[in-house]
């Protein structure tokens, strides 16, 4: 043991269960996550394959209580890791779980989750395109600039829309649900 390895792997800020997932199965086969760094740098130790579920939460005004925060989760099992971009990462081992235990274990706290994301990272992006994005785009437009600037423009507008478009998706899914429940 005492191997390290580190792993480049890029989740949007709507992917939070696929790097649940992903960091679950790194630890079933033998590696621990110890920090995330950079824009998807993962650095892992080497450690016993086991099933750990890790958990993320994005929650700026809990982060403003941290000792109360991080307390209220360990009081329920959770280890807190540290905090990445405004995420908060905790993980259990799953043969402490009670059933099906999550740290959002209904799409009303799901949809929660959601709106703090929309608040703390959407916001700021809409923020960026309407100001940012869209003028410089309709001043490249108006000036003739060169078309390979105006293609990396489109193509960032597109990535911009598509993940207003993502977003919204899941939002409204979770907030429908959020009803029903």
């Amino acid at each position: 043991m005492g191997a390290t390895k580190k792993e480049f792997k890029y989740f949007t800020i709507l992917d939070h269960e696929k790097e649940e997932e992903y960091l679950r199965e790194m630890h079933k086969h033998g590696w621990k996550l110890v920090r995330v760094t950079g824009l998807g740098s993962y650095h892992f130790d080497e450690c016993e394959p086991e099933d750990v579920v890790y958990q993320l939460d994005y929650n700026q005004k809990g982060l403003s209580n941290k000792s109360e925060y991080i307390k209220m989760f360990e009081d329920c099992g959770w280890e807190h890791m540290f905090e990445f971009f405004g995420y908060s990462y905790f993980r259990k081992a799953a043969k402490d779980m009670k059933a099906d235990e999550e740290i959002f274990n209904d799409n009303q706290s799901k949809k929660d989750m959601l709106y703090r994301v929309f608040l703390g990272r959407i916001i700021p992006l809409l923020a960026i395109f309407f100001l940012g994005l869209i003028p410089g785009y309709i001043r490249i437009l108006n000036d003739g600039q060169d078309q390979s600037l105006i293609i990396a423009y489109s193509i960032l507008i597109g990535v911009y829309v598509l993940i207003f478009i993502a977003f919204m998706i899941k939002y409204m899914k979770l907030k429908r649900l959020a009803k029903v429940n």
